[in-house]
């Protein structure tokens, strides 16, 4: 779907002219066509834009909001940003962790008739952050682990689905709050190409130039006296990898089960599997000296967030999922009710939807819902524990809304820091 809009610009002393731009979209907010697309990103005005931190990058890329919604902009190449919109529209068929293209605007002119560059338009993800804000900011050891086991988990995801990246890196990647975990997003696609299968040659390359750009990153973040003192660029960049082997072999290797336990020891691989937050679409055994060679299909993860979304409607990050679909296990044992359809139905109805009611409106921007029932929850389990007793859902969300809540600043992101007081980058 295409959208023309015709720009005239006057100014005192100068020819008046008249251009045009091309928006190229599957749906066009109509709000983008009144932008000023005939004045270079960078020289934007300020009442255009958002103050959003964002992550080193080689292109101008600006924030702006629309109607309620802020997009990230990037100023590229015609053929690149041709070539990255389609890439992440697939990606986003398949459901794999990505910011979402909006549009493509191309054909633009500066007021004396020069051309100006394509410009990429994708949904900003909300409540993330790039790396710099993250790593700038003294990490406690877990957070950190927390941090590489999510970059880990989505190399690993964009391995099986077949995508290779050519630009492993901080810089392309944004990380979410995932009850109390964290959930990875790429950002930059124009380097990254979608096969059938990756090649054992294609995805070593790829953790290769994950490396040296990790490596490069967190040494510019070392120069800039960004980085903890604690920290060894080198030490990260090996762990991070180790992670990505353990992960990429649980998943994928093939397991020799004697065939008395065959049974037993496959179910309890596809239960792993699904722990790790994968879907196994098959299993391909084959018979070997005194039992088989078994080798699970993995398809995707998001194993709980399908669950979770099959059952409730609910769209969640994957440990958000899993603590959300626990809870509702455990109503449902609760509540002696055997339908699974049924229970969940009520649970959505009894316990999560008068959760997010009873957050104040001034409170809403803080947390995504999902992420402020995993953390009543939490704080429910913590109160309980000083009480010595079970203090119900009502006073652990009145507890949670004041002491905790309320106290987070406006637009917070992931790890707890007010977006103004971050870094902008480049």
């Amino acid at each position: 779907m295409c959208a023309t809009s015709h720009l005239r610009q006057r100014h005192a002393g100068e020819t008046v002219h008249t251009g045009s731009v091309r928006i190229t979209s599957a749906v066009v907010d109509p709000a983008l066509l009144e932008l000023p697309w005939h004045i270079p990103l960078e020289e934007w005005p300020a009442d255009h834009l958002v103050a959003l931190p964002q992550g080193i990058s080689r292109h101008v890329v600006r924030f702006v909001k629309l109607n309620d919604v802020v997009y990230a902009l990037k100023e590229t190449r015609e053929r690149i940003a041709e070539k990255e919109y389609d890439l992440l529209r697939a990606l986003e068929r398949i459901d794999f962790p990505a910011v979402e293209a909006v549009a493509i605007v191309t054909d633009r002119e500066d007021p004396h008739g020069e051309p100006l560059e394509t410009v990429l338009i994708t949904r900003h993800l909300q409540f993330s952050l790039p790396y710099r804000a993250l790593f700038s900011h003294v990490l406690r050891p877990n957070t950190l682990n927390r941090l590489l086991d999510a970059l880990a988990a989505l190399v690993v995801r964009m391995h099986l689905t077949g995508f290779s990246w050519g630009d492993c890196s901080l810089s392309n990647t944004l990380f979410r709050r995932d009850a109390g975990a964290f959930a990875a997003y790429l950002v930059d696609a124009e380097t990254g190409n979608l096969y059938p299968k990756l090649s054992e040659g294609q995805r070593s390359e790829d953790i290769e130039i994950l490396r040296l750009n990790i490596f490069g990153e967190l040494l510019d973040l070392q120069a800039a006296e960004l980085l903890h003192e604690s920290i060894d660029p080198e030490a990260v960049v090996d762990d991070i990898v180790a992670r990505y082997e353990r992960l990429w072999h649980e998943v994928t290797y093939e397991q020799k089960v004697p065939r008395d336990d065959a049974r037993h020891d496959i179910e309890g691989r596809i239960r792993r599997l699904n722990e790790l937050g994968f879907d196994v679409a098959e299993v391909a055994m084959s018979t070997t000296d005194g039992g088989y060679r078994v080798r699970p299909k993995v398809v995707d993860a998001g194993y709980h967030t399908r669950r979770l979304l099959r059952l409730t409607g609910l769209d969640a990050e994957e440990n958000q999922a899993r603590q959300l679909l626990n809870d509702l296990d455990t109503y449902r044992a609760e509540s002696l009710l055997t339908d699974e359809q049924q229970a969940a139905h009520r649970w959505l109805t009894e316990v999560f939807e008068p959760v997010v009611r009873a957050v104040p409106p001034g409170l809403r921007r803080k947390l995504e819902p999902q992420e402020i029932f995993t953390q009543v929850i939490q704080h429910k389990w913590l109160l309980s524990e000083q009480a010595g007793r079970d203090v119900g859902m009502a006073a652990a969300v009145q507890s949670y809304l004041k002491d905790i809540l309320a106290k987070k600043p406006d637009e917070q992101a992931v790890l707890g820091v007010e977006v103004g007081s971050l870094p902008t980058g480049v």
